[in-house]
Protein backbone atom coordinates (compact mmCIF):
# COMPACT_ATOMS: atom_id res chain seq x y z
CA UNK A 1 0.00 0.00 0.00
CA UNK A 2 2.53 2.10 0.54
CA UNK A 3 4.20 1.77 -2.46
CA UNK A 4 0.99 2.98 -4.68
CA UNK A 5 0.64 5.94 -1.89
CA UNK A 6 3.70 7.28 -3.69
CA UNK A 7 2.96 7.10 -7.24
CA UNK A 8 -0.26 8.78 -7.17
CA UNK A 9 1.78 11.83 -5.83
CA UNK A 10 4.00 11.89 -8.41
CA UNK A 11 1.03 11.21 -11.09
CA UNK A 12 -0.94 14.30 -9.22
CA UNK A 13 1.66 16.63 -10.03
CA UNK A 14 1.90 15.52 -14.05
CA UNK A 15 -1.53 16.72 -14.27
CA UNK A 16 -1.83 19.57 -12.49
CA UNK A 17 1.51 20.52 -15.20
CA UNK A 18 -0.75 19.72 -18.26
CA UNK A 19 -3.56 21.25 -17.25
CA UNK A 20 -1.75 24.51 -16.22
CA UNK A 21 0.11 24.10 -19.87
CA UNK A 22 -3.45 23.83 -21.15
CA UNK A 23 -4.53 26.35 -18.96
CA UNK A 24 -1.87 28.77 -20.55
CA UNK A 25 -2.36 28.01 -23.87
CA UNK A 26 -5.74 28.61 -24.03
CA UNK A 27 -4.84 32.40 -22.61
CA UNK A 28 -2.51 32.75 -25.33
CA UNK A 29 -5.42 32.14 -27.85
CA UNK A 30 -7.53 34.37 -26.38
CA UNK A 31 -5.36 37.29 -26.08
CA UNK A 32 -4.32 36.63 -30.26
CA UNK A 33 -7.83 36.60 -31.18
CA UNK A 34 -8.67 39.76 -29.11
CA UNK A 35 -5.56 41.88 -30.78
CA UNK A 36 -7.01 40.45 -34.47
CA UNK A 37 -10.65 41.50 -33.26
CA UNK A 38 -9.04 44.69 -32.33
CA UNK A 39 -7.01 45.30 -35.38
CA UNK A 40 -9.80 44.51 -37.89
CA UNK A 41 -12.54 47.02 -35.95
CA UNK A 42 -9.86 49.72 -36.32
CA UNK A 43 -9.13 49.20 -40.14
CA UNK A 44 -13.11 48.99 -40.46
CA UNK A 45 -12.97 52.38 -38.60
CA UNK A 46 -10.30 54.15 -40.75
CA UNK A 47 -12.23 53.05 -43.63
CA UNK A 48 -15.06 54.59 -42.42
CA UNK A 49 -13.98 57.59 -41.42
CA UNK A 50 -11.83 57.55 -44.78
CA UNK A 51 -15.28 56.83 -46.72
CA UNK A 52 -16.89 60.01 -44.78
CA UNK A 53 -14.23 62.40 -45.53
CA UNK A 54 -14.42 61.54 -49.00
CA UNK A 55 -18.14 61.84 -49.27
CA UNK A 56 -17.74 65.58 -47.45
CA UNK A 57 -14.91 66.37 -50.12
CA UNK A 58 -17.66 65.97 -53.25
CA UNK A 59 -20.86 67.37 -51.30
CA UNK A 60 -18.46 70.42 -50.64
CA UNK A 61 -17.83 70.47 -54.44
CA UNK A 62 -20.60 69.66 -55.57
CA UNK A 63 -22.33 72.67 -53.84
CA UNK A 64 -20.50 75.45 -55.02
CA UNK A 65 -20.23 76.03 -59.15
CA UNK A 66 -16.34 76.39 -59.16
CA UNK A 67 -16.29 73.06 -60.42
CA UNK A 68 -18.41 73.89 -63.33
CA UNK A 69 -16.19 77.20 -63.98
CA UNK A 70 -12.83 75.40 -63.27
CA UNK A 71 -12.62 71.55 -62.88
CA UNK A 72 -9.19 72.28 -62.70
CA UNK A 73 -9.17 73.97 -59.03
CA UNK A 74 -12.35 72.97 -58.37
CA UNK A 75 -12.04 73.05 -54.23
CA UNK A 76 -12.61 76.28 -52.66
CA UNK A 77 -10.07 76.22 -50.13
CA UNK A 78 -7.62 73.51 -51.31
CA UNK A 79 -4.69 72.26 -48.76
CA UNK A 80 -0.96 71.87 -50.84
CA UNK A 81 -2.34 71.68 -54.14
CA UNK A 82 -5.11 72.19 -56.45
CA UNK A 83 -8.30 69.97 -55.88
CA UNK A 84 -7.22 68.86 -52.77
CA UNK A 85 -9.15 68.97 -49.33
CA UNK A 86 -7.94 68.14 -45.73
CA UNK A 87 -9.82 66.85 -43.44
CA UNK A 88 -9.55 67.04 -39.80
CA UNK A 89 -11.80 63.89 -38.72
CA UNK A 90 -10.52 64.47 -34.38
CA UNK A 91 -11.23 68.03 -34.69
CA UNK A 92 -7.72 68.60 -33.17
CA UNK A 93 -6.57 70.89 -35.91
CA UNK A 94 -4.69 68.14 -37.94
CA UNK A 95 -6.06 66.75 -40.98
CA UNK A 96 -6.16 63.03 -40.51
CA UNK A 97 -7.27 62.18 -44.24
CA UNK A 98 -6.37 64.18 -47.48
CA UNK A 99 -8.95 63.76 -50.13
CA UNK A 100 -7.56 64.66 -53.84
CA UNK A 101 -10.11 64.67 -57.07
CA UNK A 102 -8.18 62.66 -59.20
CA UNK A 103 -9.11 63.09 -61.98
CA UNK A 104 -10.54 66.57 -62.01
CA UNK A 105 -14.55 66.70 -62.56
CA UNK A 106 -15.32 65.77 -66.26
CA UNK A 107 -18.82 66.78 -67.55
CA UNK A 108 -19.41 63.52 -69.40
CA UNK A 109 -22.78 64.35 -72.12
CA UNK A 110 -24.46 67.67 -72.48
CA UNK A 111 -28.38 67.95 -74.17
CA UNK A 112 -29.54 71.14 -74.74
CA UNK A 113 -33.25 71.66 -73.13
CA UNK A 114 -35.54 72.57 -76.35
CA UNK A 115 -37.61 75.32 -75.29
CA UNK A 116 -41.29 73.35 -76.02
CA UNK A 117 -39.95 71.50 -72.84
CA UNK A 118 -39.43 74.68 -70.61
CA UNK A 119 -42.13 74.89 -67.99
CA UNK A 120 -43.14 78.87 -68.45
CA UNK A 121 -44.22 78.92 -65.28
CA UNK A 122 -41.04 78.03 -63.44
CA UNK A 123 -39.10 80.58 -62.78
CA UNK A 124 -35.95 78.73 -63.80
CA UNK A 125 -37.74 77.72 -66.92
CA UNK A 126 -38.69 81.37 -67.42
CA UNK A 127 -34.55 82.12 -67.50
CA UNK A 128 -33.92 79.55 -70.01
CA UNK A 129 -36.59 80.41 -72.59
CA UNK A 130 -35.69 81.96 -75.72
CA UNK A 131 -37.39 83.77 -78.08
CA UNK A 132 -37.52 83.11 -82.21
CA UNK A 133 -38.82 84.56 -85.24
CA UNK A 134 -42.26 83.69 -86.20
CA UNK A 135 -42.75 81.32 -88.87
CA UNK A 136 -45.50 82.20 -91.22
CA UNK A 137 -48.03 79.11 -91.47
CA UNK A 138 -46.78 77.40 -87.95
CA UNK A 139 -49.02 77.43 -85.59
CA UNK A 140 -47.70 75.59 -81.73
CA UNK A 141 -44.73 75.26 -79.57
CA UNK A 142 -41.56 77.23 -80.35
CA UNK A 143 -39.41 74.00 -80.75
CA UNK A 144 -35.93 75.32 -80.95
CA UNK A 145 -32.90 75.22 -78.28
CA UNK A 146 -33.46 77.39 -75.22
CA UNK A 147 -30.53 78.94 -73.15
CA UNK A 148 -30.15 76.10 -71.02
CA UNK A 149 -28.63 72.77 -71.02
CA UNK A 150 -28.79 69.57 -68.73
CA UNK A 151 -25.35 68.39 -68.04
CA UNK A 152 -23.58 65.19 -66.48
CA UNK A 153 -20.24 65.37 -64.67
CA UNK A 154 -18.67 62.53 -62.84
CA UNK A 155 -16.47 63.18 -60.13
CA UNK A 156 -14.19 61.04 -58.30
CA UNK A 157 -12.59 61.23 -55.02
CA UNK A 158 -9.40 59.72 -53.15
CA UNK A 159 -8.80 59.68 -49.76
CA UNK A 160 -6.07 58.73 -47.96
CA UNK A 161 -4.72 58.75 -44.26
CA UNK A 162 -2.06 60.74 -42.82
CA UNK A 163 -1.16 57.66 -40.39
CA UNK A 164 -2.76 54.36 -41.29
CA UNK A 165 -2.27 54.70 -45.15
CA UNK A 166 -6.08 53.79 -45.24
CA UNK A 167 -7.18 54.31 -49.14
CA UNK A 168 -10.55 55.03 -50.65
CA UNK A 169 -12.34 56.15 -53.64
CA UNK A 170 -15.28 57.39 -54.20
CA UNK A 171 -16.94 58.22 -57.96
CA UNK A 172 -20.09 60.09 -58.20
CA UNK A 173 -22.27 61.83 -60.89
CA UNK A 174 -24.50 64.84 -60.60
CA UNK A 175 -26.66 66.74 -63.10
CA UNK A 176 -26.83 70.05 -63.70
CA UNK A 177 -28.71 72.83 -65.37
CA UNK A 178 -25.93 75.27 -67.14
CA UNK A 179 -26.23 78.11 -69.33
CA UNK A 180 -26.17 77.60 -73.00
CA UNK A 181 -22.84 79.40 -72.90
CA UNK A 182 -21.39 77.55 -69.73
CA UNK A 183 -22.46 73.79 -71.31
CA UNK A 184 -19.93 75.05 -74.40
CA UNK A 185 -16.68 76.36 -72.86
CA UNK A 186 -16.95 73.19 -70.11
CA UNK A 187 -18.14 70.68 -71.94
Amino acid sequence: MMRSAIRQRGATLVIALIMLVLLTLFAVSSMNTANTNLRVVGNMQSRNEALYAAQETLETVISTPLFLANPANAVLNPCGAQNTMCNDVTGDGNPEYTTTLTPQPACVTVKPIKNDALNLSDAEDLGCSAGQQQQFGVAGAVTGDSLCANTIWEISARTTSTFSGTSVTVKQGVGVRVSADTAGTSC
